[in-house]
């Protein structure tokens, strides 16, 4: 089973031929990404109209490098998955009428992928794991903790409640003067810092519900740069420093609960797992606490390949090959989705919008 895959939900445009054999274990012929971050760099974030614009310059070449480095033409291609949501609506558009076309004209089963599922599938692709486990998302758009139970069988742990992990290090790291994408850019500051210098606050640490807040430790920042206004070079350090302390603290507090809750729910598990996707999960502060936090509780620690863990097209084409299994296939009108839950039993927290759930 050859998939090709694409993913034009945010500011990477990516195209990506996966391969699943009789035995159910994938292989990645190709996966090519794009990134926009000189495009938006100017703006401190993305931009969704210059976003879904640079989508449409560039995708159709990414999925021909994608074909040449498989050695495939599209006759070769057993089906195609496109992201379908939750993202910026333009780029959707852009990646999943692309997609339906490919496949309405090949004659090829076609797979709306659901993006937050991608992640949540690629530790299957890499290592192989089986059900159930628990994932830790970490990235611009979202922070949740969601048990992995089966294909198409996902229940929110935690969600946030107002920021994203990512977000709030673009934001503090903006706030800070310093360049975008921010969450390098505080992670490098922080190793010349000293995080006891400044307390800040570790929301929701403590408390039994397994959701996340950011919001608060963000303006605590901002109180806190203002007050020191004119900043140095050894005051930003710090701050970041702290900042950084005080997240891992709080995904450690958060992540240690999950370990207990999962324990509690599936204690025939011999050798459980905790997977960390997102592109924060290549923040080393971050990531060796929660190794540490594993080893201690008895849970292996996944994190897929870096060029897996932020936006990618492997893991749309392996998230299609999983599904094709179910002979899911999914009819050419089905419409993009800026909101779409990966779980769709839980009820949106206080705030979602008029919309629903962001995730």
């Amino acid at each position: 089973m050859r998939v090709l895959g694409i993913e034009t939900s945010c500011d990477e445009t990516a195209a990506a031929i996966v391969e699943r054999d009789a035995d159910g274990r994938g292989r990645i012929l190709s996966n090519v990404v794009l990134s926009q971050i000189d495009d938006h760099a100017p703006y401190g974030g993305v931009v969704p109209e210059i976003a879904a614009r640079a989508h449409v310059e560039v995708l159709d070449r990414l999925i021909g490098q994608a074909l040449h480095e498989a050695q495939m033409s599209l006759d070769d291609i057993d089906a195609v998955a496109a992201t379908a949501g939750p993202g910026l609506i333009g780029g959707l558009i852009v990646g999943l009428m692309t997609g339906k076309a490919i496949a309405m004209a090949g004659r090829k089963p076609f797979y709306a992928i659901n993006h937050l599922e991608g992640h949540a599938l690629t530790p299957r692709l890499t290592d192989q794991i089986d059900f159930p486990y628990l994932l830790l998302l970490v990235s611009g758009g979202h922070t949740q903790m969601v048990l992995v139970k089966g294909l198409g069988d996902y229940e929110r742990l935690g969600t946030t409640i107002d920021d994203a992990l990512g977000e709030a290090f673009d934001k503090t790291a903006k706030l800070l003067g310093l360049a975008y994408p921010g969450g390098p850019e505080v992670e490098k500051a922080a190793r010349l810092g000293d995080p006891a210098r400044f307390l800040l606050p570790r929301p929701l640490k403590g408390e039994e519900r397994l959701d996340f807040s950011f919001s608060g430790l963000k303006t605590a920042v901002r109180q806190l740069a203002t007050s020191l206004q004119p900043l140095s070079q050894a005051d930003v350090n710090d701050i970041c420093a702290a900042f950084q302390s005080a997240v891992a603290d709080t995904l450690d507090d958060r992540v240690a609960r999950s370990l207990a809750l999962f324990r509690h729910r599936f204690p025939d598990v011999a050798a459980p797992a905790l997977v960390v996707a997102g592109g924060v999960a290549a923040n080393k502060i971050i990531r060796d606490g929660l190794q540490r936090l594993c080893a201690e509780h008895g849970f292996r620690f996944i994190a897929p390949p870096m060029a897996l863990c932020t936006d990618n097209a492997a893991m749309i084409a392996w998230a299609g090959a999983e599904r094709a299994k179910q002979n899911a296939a999914d009819p050419l009108d089905i419409a993009p989705r800026s909101r779409w839950p990966l779980d769709l039993r839980s009820a949106p927290l206080i705030g979602a919008g008029r919309r629903g759930a962001k995730a």
